[in-house]
């Protein structure tokens, strides 16, 4: 029975970090979502209203990011364009992996010190993820037959 119990919670810690890494890419559609329904609340939507607006809003951001991903040529401006998807990545990569390093490790310079290197690793998954939602431009010959 203790086997059982450390294999499940090993596949549990797994499960988490891969639903953590799943998900870095979408937290600025999340942040802008939550913002809009909280706004749409607070105005008297009500919560039916508010979690419309919300959905609308994250829904609108993750879309109109891929296609302005797809659509801009300058290599800078998709950096940019990625870059303020990932942000958000980081910041949630920081603060999840230091929730879980509170509770394992005593020394605070150590939890900051993996903290910041789990914020890394997030960020390197969200802005590959973030990409190759680019896509790729169908309009070069040379990029096509690749």
């Amino acid at each position: 029975m203790i086997i059982l119990g450390i294999l499940l919670s090993i596949a549990a810690i797994g499960f988490f970090c891969w639903l953590l890494f799943t998900l870095a890419v979408f937290a600025l559609p999340l942040f802008v979502g939550v913002s809009a329904g909280n706004w749409a609340y607070h105005t008297g939507a009500g919560w039916l209203g508010a979690v419309l607006v919300g959905l609308s809003a994250a829904g609108l951001t993750l879309g109109l990011g891929q296609v302005v991903l797809m659509t801009i040529r300058p290599l800078w401006a998709r950096l940019l364009i990625a870059l303020t998807f990932v942000a958000p990545a980081v910041f949630a990569g920081y603060h999840a992996t230091h929730g879980i390093l509170k509770h394992t490790m005593p020394s605070e310079t150590w939890q900051t010190a993996f903290s910041v290197i789990g914020a890394i690793a997030v960020g390197v998954t969200a802005f590959t993820r973030v990409a190759g939602m680019a896509g790729t431009d169908r309009s070069n010959p040379n990029l096509a037959r690749a």
